[in-house]
């Protein structure tokens, strides 16, 4: 007679918000073996809505009451030197960096998957607005059922390896959905508000404040097309291309963006919303979801913000994506996230990624 399979073991990254208590009480109902665990990460203020006392708290009353265990892991120090530290080197560099792409690839899809293997589970399941769709080459990486909440952008680095040991138990479901089934289990987290923003910046505080407490910040001149000089700003390094406001220019007239940021110079160049135009975006440290990139020619639908929109473009083979028209200048340093184009209502498939640079060649 043989053996009844193994029940499946998943390690439930729980950070005490209504997503991931309700992919928790998913993944009970369907059987598996759950445990959830919190990650701390962010040993200083916090009013974003995660990385609090309370939210471990919230956490733990939830897993209290779907019956499961619940672990607390510090990786504080490895979130300063994977996150934190490389968001400051970047302002310090003048880019503008996504802390939470790095947060995922380097915490919760690299260290929390190595530890959950070395504790002996199957996957790893978070409360992201995504789904994992079986190809012939294998689980990629699909948005989510609610474009208003897709997170598919944020997991853009995740490979096939690593898809096949995640979870994501909630990506089926809108968010309405979510918030109505965790109303009808009596959770505590129902009506949560979502966390906003960056978790170790505080709204009261700020970037600046954050970031000139670790850094010496650069006042700079503002600057035309032909050198004129039309005001200042007190830190180069808060400044990212395409921003109009905080740049010290007098109200009245044609509006004016930053169009680059100068650090050697001291300087920011202004110009009209005309000059922010480009017709490609280069890419660096791209990763690619089929282990190689696109071929050459191969039409995308390339997304530059979490929720930005969705642009038209093809891939030219040379680090780099082409648009259909001139579309808005990418600050140097964000995501570039490429997808599939959806045909016959099939899932739209994340392709890869990478960090925005200035567009090579003509």
């Amino acid at each position: 007679m043989s053996a009844a399979p193994a029940t499946e073991r998943v390690l439930m990254a729980m950070s005490g918000g209504v997503d991931s208590s309700v992919a928790a009480a998913e993944l009970v109902e369907s059987g598996v073996e759950v445990v959830g665990v919190t990650l701390k990460l962010w040993g200083g203020e916090s009013d974003s809505g995660c990385c609090s006392v309370s939210d471990v708290d919230d956490a733990r009353r939830v897993a209290d009451a779907l019956g499961i265990e619940h672990l607390v892991f510090a990786l504080g120090d490895d979130f300063e030197r994977a996150v934190v530290g490389p968001y400051v080197e970047a302002h310090a560099q003048g880019r503008t960096p996504n802390p939470c792409v790095e947060c995922n690839r380097h915490i919760k899809f690299d260290k929390l998957l190595r530890r959950a293997r070395a504790l002996g589970f199957d996957a790893v399941a978070t409360g992201h607005h995504a789904q994992i769709v079986s190809t012939l080459d294998g689980p990629r990486l699909a948005r989510g059922a609610d474009d208003a909440k897709d997170q598919s952008y944020v997991l853009h680095m995740l490979s096939a390896d690593d898809l096949a040991r995640t979870r994501f138990p909630i990506g089926h479901l809108t968010k309405d959905e979510v918030r109505r089934r965790a109303d009808a289990l009596g959770m505590r987290t129902a009506h949560k508000p979502d966390s906003q923003d960056v978790c170790f910046i505080t709204r009261a505080d700020g970037r600046r404040a954050f970031l000139e407490r670790r850094i010496d910040l650069t006042p700079g001149r503002v600057v035309t097309a032909d050198g004129a000089e039309v005001g200042t700003v007190p830190a180069l390094e808060l400044i990212t291309p395409g921003q109009r406001k905080g740049l010290g220019l007098p109200g009245g007239g044609r509006r004016r963006y930053a169009t680059a940021v100068d650090l050697d110079a001291g300087t920011v160049t202004v110009g009209f919303e005309a000059d922010l135009a480009v017709t490609a975006l280069g890419l660096s440290q791209p990763t690619w979801a089929g282990g190689s990139p696109p071929e050459r020619g191969v039409r995308v639908q390339v997304q530059t913000a979490a929720h930005g929109a969705v642009r038209n473009a093809a891939w030219d083979g040379n680090d780099r994506v082409v648009f259909d028209r001139p579309e808005r200048y990418v600050a140097s340093g964000q995501s570039v996230v490429l997808y599939s184009i959806p045909l016959d209502g099939n899932a739209q498939v994340v392709l890869g990624g990478g960090i925005a640079e200035q567009a090579p060649g003509p």
